[in-house]
């Protein structure tokens, strides 16, 4: 019998594509974004979420670039698509709901619907990824994405920053915050809750 090749240290990172370094950078930003996060609620001071937002926007810039690194190297891969998926779910999922607890939809009901928004958001990404044979019709390059790509909570982002930089979060939520059966609801947080169902709607939406 023949015995199994001993594997090279770090022979994972050795088969790595060069888009997939430029994933990672997507997913280190969007850590970094929630250690901003976590820092504004620490501190209160309102630079920690201008500079999430900063680096929620680097690891958009990531995003499209490794898509398009990969396509000039021509290596895309299963792989490839896992970590670009798993970079997402950090960068444009996870991220922009802790940013809007951070800000203030803390109430019962409006945990729900972050939590649903992220819910929708991995459930996008599953779904891209068993179907992105299907979807490239037997080409390299998917025509159409099925439903808005998770990248698009990039505007939530944006929203949020806007309420920040006007000084409009916490108590001074835009739209106030509701009380229903004992409990608080703040409707900017429909905001996800839309981004979230625009997510796993079937609209098809041309890849550029």
């Amino acid at each position: 019998m023949n015995s199994a090749k001993p594997r090279k240290p770090f022979s994972m990172i050795r088969e790595f594509h060069l888009a997939d370094w430029f994933t990672l950078g997507n997913a280190v930003c969007g850590t970094a974004a929630l250690f901003s996060t976590i820092s504004y609620v620490q501190s209160g001071d309102f630079q920690h979420i201008y500079f999430a937002a900063a680096l929620v926007f680097a690891a958009l810039i990531f995003d499209v670039l490794d898509g398009r690194v990969a396509r000039w190297r021509q290596t895309d891969s299963a792989m490839g698509r896992e970590l670009d998926s798993l970079a997402d779910v950090i960068s444009f999922g996870v991220t922009p709901a802790m940013l809007g607890y951070a800000c203030g939809m803390q109430g019962l009901y409006d945990r729900i619907i972050l939590g649903y928004f992220v819910a929708c958001g991995v459930s996008r990404l599953a779904r891209y990824n068993v179907t992105a044979e299907e979807l490239s019709a037997g080409t390299a390059k998917v025509k159409y994405f099925e439903g808005t790509p998770i990248p698009t909570s990039f505007i939530v982002v944006c929203v949020l920053t806007l309420a920040a930089l006007l000084g409009d979060i916490g108590e001074d939520l835009w739209f106030g915050g509701l009380s229903v059966a004992a409990h608080v609801f703040h409707p900017l947080t429909l905001i996800f809750g839309l981004s979230g169902s625009l997510m796993i709607s079937r609209f098809h939406i041309p890849k550029l």
